[in-house]
């Protein structure tokens, strides 16, 4: 993860412009001085020292004096430690200041590309070299980092460095300016995929050449499937290290033990289709009819890590077995790039964004839109969230098309898009989330099925309201819809009754549209019966909005012209107050800690 830290409002815009450029970026907002951010802090010192010590990497969007102070007392061990970059707050410069080869110099360089800045880069490989040693490109690994240093300084003084290159791209290598000999003498770096038992002085990196594609009867347990992957690897002389992603059928999109093998590597994982593997078919080692009966191609261990490796890809290791998995190794010497091969599994984040205030918006909210590809919603909504939208592929629907903008998130995340279903309010309350599981319930699509999903909360209207007029709700509520779109008003009735007798401060949603008037009316005649025409009703208008309007009347006025499909209405129990205190009014249900007070 990477922690952004903004200490005042004018440096937020640029926080939001690197975070677009780093997905894992969080924004964190001095508390009292920064509106906007995922998170708030009140003590910077202590924060700073938190994100330091729990790994995480640091922007301060502050003085570098700041963060020297503030991180001194805890700094310990230079190899571990995570990268802490000083940007100017109009980020014209980027100081990368610990952790240069633990991803602070690359970090640099994305940030000024983003922001137009410039990198103050100070690490002597990075500026005469354009390459760090230890920190190399997306996809390669560093077997032994330790040796990277002094391989770095003779490259640096000039002397010929011998580069033995068993296979992968070494172009970012080889065009860095550094004198490398095949003659030369002394620790040499050899790039290969094969595992190296005493490297000695030699720097070893491994680049992501290989492609393991895997396959496994449904519920295996994972246990088994990495115990075989492992000692195939071993058996065949290969590293880990080298492996680009794990692949596999897209019928085991949903396989935990794929899923977690991938995790457990650190890999991507991707899948293709049946028809994609069994264009495959004539340069499989070991063919099965029977695997083609079973799942529609011929081979998928096999298949699956040939179609990663590519037209120059061919199988380095044959299907080996398990009782109940298989796994296969094909090469490409050029390189895999492990997450642009096959297909994702798709993922679909239905998101409650709550009553539209950036401030009311949770931090994981935020994170699940900015992670996104698409996004799906009615056009209220997504013009709610701002910026978020930026770069983003929405597909916006009508207010009551709600089935449509369902199952087209769903449809979405089933072709491997990164989907967020966005809702106002949270997503669970009277909002789409019941109408995801209730379609996957009925339908039972298997490409459906194969998706990973996610229900963030978002604060209510009903919590909003409540937060506005006091606390209205600090004893037992219920909330109702009055719409009969759905329920029939019959239903709705047994509800306001049930409401009544049980004396249950209660919110209405959808109290009032165009065509429903006489609803609340209804309603109303009911309430008045069990708590009289006193009892406090608040009326919460566009709630976090600029037009946001709060009033307080009595039972016995309420009538369809206090309310519309944006106004939340709570009405209180035979107990709730009104009071008007600090030139304010504000409305609040005891709990019944009077009596403990007497």
């Amino acid at each position: 993860m990477t922690a952004i830290l903004v200490l005042d409002q004018g440096a937020l815009k640029f926080a939001q412009t690197i975070k677009g450029a780093i997905p894992d970026a969080r924004i964190y907002g001095l508390a009292n001085r920064v509106t906007g951010a995922d998170e708030s802090f009140s003590k910077t010192v202590s924060h700073l020292r938190n994100l330091f010590q729990s790994g995480e990497d640091i922007i301060g969007l502050c003085s570098t004096g700041i963060l020297v102070r503030a991180l001194a007392p805890v700094l310990n061990d230079k190899e571990s430690e995570p990268a802490v970059l000083a940007v100017a707050a109009d980020g014209s410069v980027i100081v990368p200041l610990l952790g240069g080869h633990n991803g602070a110099n690359r970090l640099a360089a994305i940030i000024a590309k983003a922001t137009g800045g410039i990198s103050a880069t100070t690490t002597a490989s990075d500026i005469r070299f354009g390459v760090a040693l230890d920190d190399p490109p997306e996809g390669w690994n560093v077997l032994n980092r330790d040796a990277a240093k002094d391989i770095s300084a003779r490259m640096l003084a000039g002397e010929p460095v011998r580069l033995n290159v068993n296979c992968g791209d070494v172009q970012w290598l080889t065009e860095s300016g550094a004198n490398f000999d095949d003659n030369a003498v002394g620790p040499s770096i050899q790039v290969t995929p094969e595992i190296i038992v005493n490297a000695k002085n030699d720097l070893v990196l491994c680049p992501p050449v290989l492609a393991l594609g895997v396959g496994c009867e449904r519920d295996c347990e994972p246990a088994e499937l990495e115990k075989l992957v492992r000692e195939t690897l071993e058996d065949s002389g290969l590293s880990a290290s080298s492996v680009s992603c794990v692949v596999s059928i897209d019928l085991k999109m949903d396989e935990v033990a794929v899923n977690e093998l991938a995790a457990s590597l650190g890999v991507p994982v991707r899948f293709f289709s049946a028809k994609e593997l069994e264009n495959l078919t004539p340069y499989l080692a070991n063919p099965s009819d029977v695997v083609f009966a079973e799942v529609g191609c011929h081979g998928v261990s096999e298949g699956a890590a040939l179609a990663a490796a590519g037209s120059n890809g061919k199988l380095r290791v044959e299907k080996c077995r398990s009782s109940r998995a298989t796994c296969s190794i094909a090469i490409n010497p050029e390189g895999i790039k492990g997450n642009e091969v096959g297909r994702a599994r798709g993922h679909l984040s239905i998101v409650g964004i709550g009553p539209g205030i950036d401030s009311w918006r949770t931090p994981e909210a935020t994170a699940l839109i900015t992670a996104a590809s698409d996004l799906v919603g009615y056009g209220l909504y997504l013009d709610l969230i701002g910026d978020l939208v930026t770069g983003k592929k929405r597909h916006v629907s009508e207010l009551a098309q709600e089935e449509e903008r369902v199952r087209r998130a769903l449809d979405l995340a089933a072709e491997g898009r990164n989907v967020a279903l966005v809702c106002s309010g949270d997503a669970g309350i009277y909002a789409l989330a019941t109408l995801v599981f209730e379609l996957m319930d009925r339908e039972n699509r298997t490409d459906w099925n194969r998706t990973t999903l996610q229900v963030t909360p978002g604060i209510s209207a009903l919590q909003a309201a409540a937060a506005r007029i006091g606390a209205p709700i600090g004893h037992d509520f219920c909330t109702i819809s009055l719409s009969d779109l759905l329920t029939p008003f019959e239903e709705i009735e047994k509800r306001l009754k049930a409401a009544t007798e049980g004396d249950f401060v209660v919110a209405f949603y959808n109290p009032v549209s165009k065509r429903r008037r006489t609803q609340l009316v209804r309603a109303q005649e009911i309430l008045l019966l069990g708590r009289g025409p006193d009892v406090p009703v608040v009326l919460a208008r566009n709630l976090g909005r600029k037009e946001e309007t709060i009033e307080v009347i009595k039972l016995g006025d309420l009538t369809p012209d206090h309310a519309d499909m944006l106004t939340m209405v709570l009405i209180g129990n035979s107990q709730s107050r009104l009071i008007e205190r600090g030139g304010r009014q504000w409305v609040y249900t005891p709990r019944g800690y009077a009596a403990k007070m007497n």
